[in-house]
């Protein structure tokens, strides 16, 4: 019984011991199956010990829950861990060796809880390890993408500077009956805003070993922005990706519900003339989405605006501002669908936050 994690490293293969730990084994295959691993980060690596993957977004985020078992996805957040069996004849003795991440039961310490979170060993005899980690695996080709992993270069929490992630999950064979409501993806998903948002340095960019820290924030800035360009070309907001947006629309958001447009004109106009300013409603029950679009009449005074509005209160909230990231018209914006404002909202702005 297989599975091949195909990595921005390469591929790993994995055997499972399904003999020695069936839940274990039965719950990573379903994550495998319904995608729950796909654009999963590499995240805690230690050299020559182990790393740890197997949470969608990554602990950094804090939109992270840490992961869930196939049985949380299906019933509910009460069953996102379950009960894992510790075989005590099983351990770390080999590189290569997978096991789930476990922690103790609140009603048992003697018990281990798992969920979605995974161990792979990167040196031999981890014994530490043994009665911590669920043991259900173990690498059996791949071993060069092991290598890969260990040598990366990492941030002070194990983070790989240049994003390691897993692309996508082949099951080889797979013994159980599927849980009632499950459902197989027709195709991979995309990746989720929330995932997006944890992107570093991606794969396809080179890192010199001897870069300074300043500069791998740019670079990481400069991936981050291609990849916002190409989103929002393929919600159909930027006719190509190269595209510049306009220098003198500012984005607003993190409104007050009740805030009007006037409100919004009245505020800003003090930086310059205003061409338009419109808050983005529903077009369905008119509600304020909570963002805004303002067009100045002049770049300078767009910059002005965004300099001195950011994190001011207005109607009690305190707003955030950005220079727009749409090429089109807030009159155009109400066109768009309520998602693809979201996305463009998620992608264009909290990334680069």
């Amino acid at each position: 019984m297989s599975v091949i994690l195909e990595t921005s490293l390469g591929d790993i293969v994995i055997d499972l011991l399904i003999d020695s730990s069936p839940k274990a084994c039965e719950n990573f295959l379903k994550l495998c199956k319904v995608k729950y691993y796909n654009f999963s980060p590499v995240y805690n690596v230690q050299k020559n010990f182990s790393f740890q993957t197997g949470d969608p977004i990554g602990p950094d985020s804090k939109d992270s829950d840490g992961g869930s078992s196939i049985w949380g996805l299906l019933n509910g957040p009460s069953r996102r861990t379950f009960l894992i069996e510790l075989p005590p004849k099983m351990k770390h003795a080999e590189r290569g060796t997978v096991s789930m991440a476990t922690v103790p039961s609140t009603k048992d310490p003697d018990e281990r809880l798992a969920a979605s979170q995974f161990i792979i060993t990167l040196g031999d005899n981890l014994d530490y390890l043994d009665g911590k980690a669920a043991i259900f695996g173990k690498v059996v080709e791949g071993f060069d993408v092991l290598e890969k992993i260990n040598d990366a270069f990492i941030d002070d929490k194990g983070r790989p500077l240049k994003d390691i992630r897993i692309r996508h999950t082949v099951i080889l064979d797979d013994p159980f009956d599927d849980p009632p409501g499950l459902v197989v993806p027709a195709e991979s998903p995309l990746p989720s805003k929330a995932q997006l948002a944890t992107v570093m340095i991606a794969d396809d960019e080179e890192l010199d070993e001897n870069i300074d820290e300043e500069a791998v924030e740019k670079l990481r800035r400069e991936r981050e922005a291609r990849a916002q360009a190409l989103t929002l070309e393929m919600v159909g907001d930027l006719p190509f990706a190269e595209v510049k947006p306009p220098e003198n629309v500012l984005f607003v958001c993190k409104l007050n519900p009740v805030t009007q447009d006037e409100d919004l004109h009245l505020i800003f106009s003090r930086f310059g003339p205003i061409l338009s300013c419109e808050v983005i409603r529903d077009k369905r029950t008119g509600d304020s989405l909570q963002y805004a679009f303002i067009e100045f009449e002049n770049q300078k005074d767009c910059e002005q605006a965004y300099f001195k509005m950011q994190g001011v209160l207005i109607d009690d909230h305190r707003i955030h501002v950005d220079f727009s990231q749409s090429v089109s018209s807030p009159a155009t914006m109400l066109q768009r669908t309520l998602h693809a404002s979201l996305l463009i909202f998620h992608l264009g702005f909290e990334i680069i936050r």
